[in-house]
């Protein structure tokens, strides 16, 4: 086995419980070097410090799997899965949810979402890639699906030299299936849509709605399928209206809102930034909720973001009703805790309001985080109340 001796120091992150070695971090090798096999990782004095996947090829050069010196076999795959799917049983996840989770399931590289009797899998590290028909087995003899498609279509993949491709890897279905959320019925399209299909890491964010929108008229910026939409609609709002730039997206809601027989459900094709400065009238609505993609990905690009996001939270803030209720979310790891409160502070100064902050909230429970690896802390929440 190829073992990887780190730079003095290094070690310490990694005993803590961050799971990637960087290239920078490594001081040499002793072994055969092969990407995509296991390989063991010592201190710069030759003292063991754990195991993990290892990549020539890629800035992350170690994934940790462990930090015990012990077999890495079958057996411990499936006492992983195992350890990650007994959880989302314990929460009642069992319809749709996240069952396996990367690196914060300490399965470095595997995605594993399950929508009713089908699962969707991600690889996006190239030691996990290699062991796909052994995660299948594993799968297929845990949970029993209907059937398992894989969606290696992340552009990242391409840094670990894994191959982007989709299709099924065990059992053919149809792509586009329903599934439930909170007794919400939804279309998604698990080849084409979204991440594996649809955005799972918002379940109980949008279930939470219900604690503010009955009676009340609620707009959904960047709806996209119309999840929060459809939420406030079952949860009594007297209108709602699902705000998104596409197309697809906006016969998408109308296609959700028609399956749930929901009649309060108005659909906007627009452009948010242009709905929300150009809405002359003021004081329109008493939920606002924006839930924008990423605007940056990376770290190059947070200024320009910093500003997308202080802009539509600025004009949201000048359309709340006295008394209403602003849902305002980032889904980039890189605007950190920290900063989208910054940014908030900002927006909610130059809209000449006063707010009171009501509620914070993460991704689902299903979407966990290591302590040590900020970088699995993505998704923020911030519920604001507009006093004056």
């Amino acid at each position: 086995m190829l073992q990887v001796f780190l730079n003095r120091t290094e070690e310490e992150n990694i005993k803590n419980g961050y799971p990637w070695v960087f290239n920078n971090e490594v001081n040499h090798f002793e072994g055969e070097i092969k990407s995509g096999d296991v390989c063991s990782v010592l201190d710069y004095n030759g003292n063991f410090v754990g195991k993990g996947f290892f990549n020539a090829n890629s800035k992350i050069m170690v994934r940790i799997l462990t930090l015990k010196d012990e077999t890495i076999d079958e057996e411990f795959f499936k006492n992983r899965l195992l350890l990650a799917i007994n959880h989302r049983r314990t929460l009642n996840f069992v319809n749709t949810c996240r069952l396996i989770f990367s690196e914060a399931d300490l399965l470095p590289g595997l995605i594993v979402d399950k929508y009713a009797d089908i699962l969707v899998c991600q690889f996006s590290s190239l030691g996990m890639y290699k062991l796909k028909d052994l995660i299948v087995k594993l799968l297929i003899e845990i949970l029993q699906p209907r059937g398992i498609f894989m969606r290696n279509d992340l552009a990242v993949n391409e840094k670990e030299g894994i191959p982007l491709e989709k299709g099924y890897l065990y059992n053919e279905f149809s792509t586009k299936i329903t599934v439930l959320e909170n007794d919400i019925k939804f279309y998604v399209d698990i080849l084409d849509g979204q991440k594996t299909g649809y955005f799972l890491d918002q379940k109980l964010n949008r279930d939470y709605l219900k604690y503010y929108v009955k009676d009340k008229i609620v707009l959904d910026c960047f709806s996209h399928t119309g999840g929060f939409a459809l939420h406030a609609a079952k949860y009594g709002a007297k209108k709602v209206v699902a705000l998104d730039i596409s197309q697809k997206a906006c016969d998408d809601i109308s296609a959700n809102a028609k399956l749930n027989d929901f009649s309060n459900v108005e659909v906007c094709c627009a452009d948010v930034f242009d709905y929300l400065r150009n809405n002359v009238e003021m004081n329109n609505y008493d939920v606002i909720i924006l839930d924008p993609p990423a605007f940056t990905k990376s770290k190059e690009t947070i200024k320009k973001a910093y500003k997308g996001y202080k802009d539509i939270n600025l004009q949201a803030l000048k359309r709340i009703k006295k008394g209403g209720y602003l849902f305002t979310f980032s889904c980039s790891q890189h605007m950190t805790v920290d900063l989208f409160f910054e940014m908030l502070r900002e927006a909610i100064k130059d809209s000449r309001r006063i707010v009171q902050m009501v509620d914070f909230k993460i991704q689902a429970p299903d979407h966990p985080t290591l302590l040590n690896s900020v970088e699995q802390l993505y998704l923020k929440c911030v519920v604001l109340r507009v006093l004056e």
